[in-house]
């Protein structure tokens, strides 16, 4: 390229500066305008005043660019997941361009570029002379000007109908095409050459021109229309660039049917480039004889979420989903400015997502629940969050992103459009937080369950605790509720309560929750307020998926705050989560009561700078209505579920992490859940309905397994994801604290006194009473009347947990008092025996000492006791002392 020279005209503008150009700018003007006076009545002194008014300079900043989503490798390496922009733009350094393209420019768009001061006076004045237009006359300067001031036009907000129409007005004024932008331009273009250098304000053109569509800029058009880069073009591709900047709609690459009208200005492009001497003759000829149409090869720009990493969309669309709720703090103070922010972009974000387990997740959710299954709408989501961070590591699920308009789905039903293989929901995310892709939530079944013990254990109470599992049939009254949605207490019954294994008879908290039983839980949550436990999931981070209507008493429309009447308890009532919230709650349990809030972000980067603008810090805390020993010891009952019995055994990785956690079923079962924490990482997993109420326990799925009954493919998948989680690098559980010695047992009760030798019945109403369970030990022979209580296991006054078993004795009538016959000699006894009933008496000998052993011939023991009760039919046994056995 040659080097720049000087003129007259670049002597003059630099010599004159800002203030002296203002008479001369009333020279410019009143050429220009003069054919214009003579109709409209402009005058000299106005564009003067217009030109008076302007700032002095404008500032080349950062034009919009894309923004890149990223996550972190093992080894730490970026691991791309999508590229998204508001504008098509990637800026380069000038030295990252051709030269042809470069020179294309100078010699297309203005010629003197390198003589002029911003301004080309023979330009203008021959425009003026040709009709006194506006358009025409503008040089690379002021034509950068007006991209610059469209750009910044464009980017002001518009979501109130005020800044709209603001924003309307502040384009025009940035493109309209008359007398007033031009001489705007000329000031700013002057002011422009004054603080930067040539380089930098070619630079800056070629990164902001507008080339077709949404595409800006020479680096994006270069790889959208030729699949390059732009310092790779031939000198006929460099022209055709520069050839769309005039007018994109019609000579922009994007559709052969501008290739005409490219070509006509790409030759005259061409030429100027031959008479500049920046090409040859023979050059020039083999360019104007190259067909546009040869060096095309589009390539659609592999932007948003939709072209995201195959299972990463969803990923994507969350961060989105956090720029348009405000919740990217570091790019601005409020949403309007962090959406300017990412508008603008030039920012690659690193999110907490693990690639590996990620994909595995992805992997395993589409081997075991495929999604184009067509019997029913089958979904199954994945969350699993770091425990003492709240990082989200995993956010999969079975239907794959699509947000894309699918016109046979037009006129579909909701439960026929869930049954496609493809969706733009989130089912991890709720919709009150996540109101663009979040889900509507799904009811938990008894993964609900642990905000109950949790507040179970917070009111004193102890996993030692005996409840009978046989109680089927409560009154609501039962259940305490001092929350606005019980509008001061439930009233009527919840009968016929069922059991999923029919479990009955007395069963601790611990066996409870191993098993899931229904009737247990019930009976714990008749001993807390509802509306504790409501306080306690919320403090967690659980919440209702959707906001209510306003229809249900004491539930405020608009408001998340979760349902607490009886039948919540099981998880059965209005009350929907997301794996997301579940995954959090439960690593809280994890991690002694210290609540972290799930987090995404992990830094926010300026990707030309390098500038860190950090990300979402972790947000934890001790939950104030869970201390670490209430956190423990649900913890001890929990980690039950996935060993033994317990209904997650299947699930269980093991692989040497321990697990905590919950299953869940829904009534008649629509949805499965299964929720379970090691002390590095939780994992929320549900598996269900999408829309509609297929029992998953009446189907079978085809999986790359085999043929599995729907309601057990939770299994299959948690297993498979926790054993990843647990094989990634710092993720392999330990062991969790022991439980609270206080809250194994609880506070204790005492038997009751006074029962032996009343009836059966007074017993029973009186450990009933005491909260203790009533267990019938059957008769015995005592000479207490026969039907009255004869004893108690454990005794009166013994301290027991509540809910204890006690076995109550009845007596036979048939037992009479046995006399005590220790230190009689063998005759005396069998006669007093005899005597008070008992005929069959035996003895039994042990040595003597020596013939002065004071017991010698001497009964030293008897069986039973003497005092003693016992049946006469039964034999007595006495030992007596002699010399020979």
């Amino acid at each position: 390229m040659p080097a720049p020279k000087s003129s007259a005209s670049s002597l003059l503008t630099a010599g004159l500066g800002i203030v002296g150009f203002s008479a001369l700018a009333g020279l410019l003007a009143a050429v220009m305008v003069a054919p214009a006076v003579a109709v409209g009545g402009i005058t000299t002194n106005n564009t003067v005043g217009i030109f008076d008014s302007l700032p002095d300079y404008i500032t080349l900043s950062q034009q919009r660019e894309a923004n890149e989503i990223v996550a972190t490798n093992p080894d730490g390496t970026p691991f791309h997941i999508a590229t998204v922009f508001d504008q098509n733009r990637q800026s380069v350094a000038l030295d990252q361009m051709s030269d042809y393209l470069k020179e294309a420019a100078v010699a297309g768009e203005d010629r003197r570029y390198y003589q002029h001061g911003g301004i080309d006076i023979p330009s203008v004045a021959r425009a003026a002379i040709g009709g006194g237009q506006a358009g025409g006359a503008s040089t690379i300067t002021m034509q950068l000007v007006r991209n610059i001031r469209f750009q910044e036009a464009s980017a002001l907000p518009q979501n109130t109908p005020e800044l709209k129409k603001q924003r309307e007005a502040a384009i025009k004024a940035a493109v309209y095409p008359d007398l007033g932008r031009k001489v705007q331009e000329m000031k700013l273009a002057i002011g422009l050459e004054k603080k930067y250098s040539k380089q930098d304000i070619l630079a800056a053109y070629l990164n902001i021109v507008g080339m077709g569509g949404n595409t800006y800029g020479v680096e994006a058009a270069a790889q959208q229309y030729y699949s390059t880069s732009s310092a790779n073009l031939s000198i006929a591709q460099a022209a055709s660039l520069i050839a769309i900047v005039q007018n994109p709609s019609t000579r922009g690459l994007f559709t052969d049917k501008n290739y005409d009208a490219n070509k006509q200005r790409r030759d005259v492009i061409l030429g100027f480039m031959k008479s500049e001497h920046y090409i040859t003759q023979d050059q020039y000829s083999q360019a104007v004889n190259t067909p546009v149409a040869s060096y095309i090869k589009l390539s659609t720009p592999k932007q948003g979420c939709y072209n995201a990493t195959p299972g990463f969309q969803f990923v994507c669309q969350m961060v989105i989903d956090k720029v348009n709720n405000g919740q990217m703090t570091m790019l601005g103070g409020n949403e309007t400015q962090q959406k300017a922010a990412w508008a603008r972009g030039g920012y690659t974000v690193t999110t907490s997502i693990s690639p590996n387990i990620q994909n595995e997740a992805n992997a395993t959710l589409a081997k075991y629940a495929p999604a184009d299954l067509t019997s029913f709408a089958l979904g199954g989501a994945a969350t699993t969050v770091q425990v003492g961070t709240g990082r989200i590591l995993v956010m999969a699920q079975n239907k794959p992103f699509d947000n894309t308009y699918h016109p046979e789905d037009n006129g579909l039903d909701q439960l026929t459009q869930s049954k496609r293989p493809y969706t733009a929901i989130n089912f991890n995310i709720d919709k009150a937080t996540y109101p663009d892709s979040g889900s509507g939530g799904y009811q938990p079944g008894s993964s609900y369950k642990p905000y109950t013990l949790l507040s179970f254990l917070a009111a004193g109470h102890g996993v030692n605790e005996v409840f009978n599992a046989s109680v089927r049939n409560f009154n609501q009254s039962q259940f305490r509720d001092s929350c606005p949605d019980a509008q001061g207490g439930w009233v009527g019954s919840y009968s016929n309560v069922k059991n999923d294994e029919n479990e009955q008879g007395p069963r601790t908290v611990v066996n409870g929750t191993a098993g899931s039983i229904n009737t247990v839980f019930l009976q714990m949550a008749t001993k807390v307020d509802q509306c504790d436990t409501e306080k306690i999931a919320e403090s967690l981070g659980v919440h209702n998926a959707t906001t209510w209507d306003g229809k249900t008493p004491g539930l405020d429309k608009g408001s998340t705050t979760l349902a607490t009447r009886p039948t919540c308890v099981l998880g059965g009532c209005e009350n929907n989560l997301t794996p997301l919230m579940q995954a959090a709650a439960y690593a809280a349990i994890a991690n002694q009561g210290v609540f972290c809030k799930p987090i995404l972000i992990d830094q926010v980067t300026q990707t030309e700078s390098g500038e860190k603008l950090g990300g979402e810090n972790a947000q934890c805390g001790q939950d104030p209505l869970i201390s670490p020993d209430v956190a423990n010891t649900a913890a001890y009952a929990m980690a039950a579920v996935f060993v033994g019995g317990g209904t997650a055994r299947y699930a269980n990785p093991n692989d040497g992490s321990t697990y905590i956690g919950k299953t869940g079923t829904t009534n008649d079962s629509i949805h499965t859940w299964t929720v379970g924490s090691s002390t590095k990482a939780s994992t929320a997993l549900w598996v269900g309905n999408i829309v509609g109420t297929q029992q998953l326990r009446k189907i079978s799925v085809p999986t790359g397994a085999g043929r599995i009954q729907a309601a057990n493919l939770r299994n299959n998948i948690f297993k498979a994801i926790a054993q990843e989680v647990d094989a990634a690098p710092g993720l392999a559980g330990g062991k969790f604290p022991a439980p609270a010695k206080e809250l194994l047992d609880g506070a204790k009760t005492t038997v009751p006194s006074g029962l032996v030798g009343g009836s059966v019945a007074a017993a029973q109403a009186a450990l009933n009473a005491a909260g203790l369970t009533y267990q019938d030990g059957g008769q015995v022979d005592s000479d207490l009347p026969a039907g009255t209580v004869a004893s108690l296991s454990p005794g009166e006054g013994a301290q027991v947990v509540q809910g204890a078993v006690v076995s109550v004795t009845t007596s036979n009538g048939l037992a009479k008092p046995v006399p005590d016959v220790t230190g009689q000699d063998e005759k005396t006894a069998k006669s007093m025996l005899q005597a008070a009933g008992f005929s069959n008496v035996t003895t039994a000998c042990t040595p003597w000492s020596g013939p002065t052993d004071p017991d010698a011939g001497k009964v030293v023991s008897q069986s039973p006791d003497g005092n003693s009760s016992a049946n006469p039919a039964n034999a007595v046994t006495i030992t007596v002392k002699q010399q020979h056995c």
